[in-house]
């Protein structure tokens, strides 16, 4: 009787879940969906940023014939008079005339009335490569000559740095050397000095990489990371990122794909991500679909909305910032052949509570 019993009530959850599947509109709040670009010198491209400043967004993203060619350079446009500008290389890993590394994930900051930051890297590899940056004073027109960052300090490794009450800028890095392991990096003088804190994981617990942060209204950071362990990784600090608790599981599934998450100015989380886990010990899953999830305390999500849902993998690597107008921008990679920007008003979102426990795999 217990059996039967169990069996009715699951299905009893599962049509609950269709029928408010149904009355939520899962694009409402989408105020446009467009291409930064439909042509380019390059097949693929991938690792989108955006940041907004004093002349409006500013994207890039890295693009070359694939993902860790050697000709893999870091592209950049601009959003003027309401549409993408071209998009030039700005950075490559020229070494000599004989030797280039590819470069990756780059990663735009707006200097409050100052420059804006462009992190990225350049190396054979993710667990080989080094962090670089460049300064823009005109919004992107026209860069500085690239940086080294110092020995040991990666920069912000996908996703956006966040900039706390104290002026310290706080970046979000991992390494995927021995093992995934998230650490972050500290500057008080827009990179020119630099500290950093030890890993805050244990690999062989959780692996971990890619985080994103989050503010809340009790004074605590959250983050949310990447992980091979079919979960969004979630953990807190109450010391503005010094010290983190122990790594746990957010509630949300993980691909073992990219995610990012900003903190809305009505004090919401959202976070933008792919609602499908890869099994624990697989490769790469696939990236499909893409999603957008709301939170009021980072523990408890919604659903929002999904960005795409094709069985054409993939839609990924997210990068979420919200403007001055309170509209929420995603740019992402878009079946690696390009970048798309979605413009959301967060005001208009419809979200449903997420009740089940068990997440899809692919």
């Amino acid at each position: 009787m217990k059996k039967y019993t169990a069996i009715l009530g699951l299905i009893l959850i599962v049509l609950l879940f269709a029928q408010c599947s149904q009355q939520v509109d899962f694009k409402s709040g989408i105020l446009v969906e467009e291409f930064i670009y439909t042509e380019a010198p390059y097949p693929s491209c991938h690792a989108s940023t955006i940041a907004e400043t004093p002349n409006g967004l500013v994207a890039a993203w890295f693009g070359g014939e694939y993902e860790r060619h050697p000709n893999v350079g870091i592209w950049v446009s601009r959003h003027v008079d309401g549409e993408w500008m071209p998009s030039v290389e700005v950075a490559n890993g020229v070494q000599n005339d004989t030797l280039r590394y590819p470069t990756w994930n780059p990663v735009l900051f707006q200097v409050p009335d100052g420059d804006l930051l462009l992190f990225y890297k350049i190396g054979p590899s993710p667990s080989t490569w080094w962090g670089m940056m460049m300064r823009s004073s005109d919004s992107g027109v026209s860069w500085s000559d690239p940086e080294k960052l110092p020995e040991g300090i990666i920069g912000p490794v996908k996703n956006k740095p966040v900039l706390l009450e104290d002026g310290t800028l706080l970046c979000p890095t991992s390494t995927e050397g021995d093992g995934w392991r998230v650490h972050f990096e500290m500057t008080k003088d827009w990179g020119k000095t630099w500290e950093k804190t030890n890993a805050i994981n244990e690999p062989k617990i959780y692996n971990i990489i890619q985080p994103s942060i989050l503010f809340h209204k009790d004074g605590r950071l959250q983050m949310l990371c990447r992980s091979r362990n079919s979960v969004l990784a979630s953990a807190w600090s109450d010391d503005n990122g010094k010290s983190w608790s122990l790594v746990q599981d957010s509630g949300l599934p993980n691909n073992n794909s990219g995610t990012d998450a900003v903190t809305l100015k009505d004090g919401r989380q959202l976070v933008v991500y792919n609602h499908v886990k890869t099994p624990i010990g697989a490769s790469k899953g696939h990236r499909t679909p893409l999603n957008v999830a709301v939170s009021e305390d980072g523990k408890h999500w919604e659903a929002a909305l999904v960005l795409e849902d094709s069985e054409i993998s993939q839609y990924s690597y997210p990068a979420v910032i919200q403007t001055s107008d309170e509209m929420v921008h995603v740019v992402y990679t878009w079946r690696r052949e390009r970048i798309k920007h979605v413009v959301i008003d967060p005001a208009k979102l419809k979200s449903l509570p997420i009740v089940y426990e068990q997440w899809p795999e692919n």
